[in-house]
């Protein structure tokens, strides 16, 4: 495994982005009842990390391969 493995600008912003996915999917399942669009905006936020993480990577902030 590499010295910087996922200790990069790029993966922790990632980490971060889908995190809050994750979060603010589960506060719109924890509504009575659940509040889906909430749920919905949560789950369209964990593509946005992916490709926040790619153009990162490309601009210099991940991992030198």
């Amino acid at each position: 495994m590499s010295d910087n493995h996922g200790n990069t600008p790029a993966a922790w912003t990632a980490v971060v982005i889908g995190l809050a996915a994750f979060v603010v999917a589960g506060i719109g399942l924890m509504n009575q009842p659940p509040n889906m669009v909430i749920f919905w905006i949560g789950m369209a936020l964990l593509p946005i990390a992916l490709i926040v993480m790619v153009v990162m990577s490309k601009m210099g902030l991940g991992a030198a391969r």
